[in-house]
């Protein structure tokens, strides 16, 4: 297994009506090809996005900033580079974290959640700061969390952003 140094190189995704902010660790190999968030097929991020909310689960990177715009969610990563094996969280070593200050001074986040603990440690580690809006951990939409079901992973990712976003039933 070979340590590749890598940069993220895509955007985040937000706007200035943007109440929360999901943030993922770094992209895999597959999002990097693809130059978007949750680019593996077997990530359940697209499909668990759009059964909270009740829409069809988008095909493309336009429709997947719309669904994300639509419902006042940003997402972006805790890490700017670093070096990692692959798509292996446990690997990642040399963070330079990202600036969340580029979001949050730019849209009205309510709440911060990290999909999965790796993105929870990393920004605990290098992003937290006092007077940042608060802090949630949800379980990862990642196909190696396979401990939890696509409707239990919905039903608690839903139960989270009930406070911040309007989700009917």
């Amino acid at each position: 297994m070979e340590y590749t140094h890598v940069k993220h190189t895509f955007s985040p995704v937000y706007n200035e009506e943007s109440r929360i902010l999901i943030l993922g660790s770094f992209p895999s190999v597959k999002s990097r090809e693809n130059q978007f968030y949750y680019g593996h097929s077997q990530n359940r991020f697209w499909k668990l996005i759009a059964g909270i909310f009740n829409e069809p689960v988008p095909q493309t990177i336009e429709k997947k900033k719309d669904l994300l715009l639509t419902h006042q969610i940003a997402v972006w990563d805790v890490i700017d580079s670093c070096d990692i094996v692959g798509s292996s969280d446990s690997s990642i070593k040399n963070v330079v974290p990202n600036d969340m200050n580029v979001i949050l001074s730019g849209a009205d986040i309510q709440g911060i959640f990290a999909n999965g603990g790796k993105a929870y440690q990393l920004f605990v580690k290098y992003c937290s700061k006092e007077g940042m809006p608060p802090l949630g951990k949800l379980p990862s939409t990642s196909p190696a969390n396979a401990a939890w079901s696509l409707e239990h992973l919905t039903a608690e990712w839903k139960a989270a952003f009930g406070m911040y976003l309007e989700i009917t039933e």
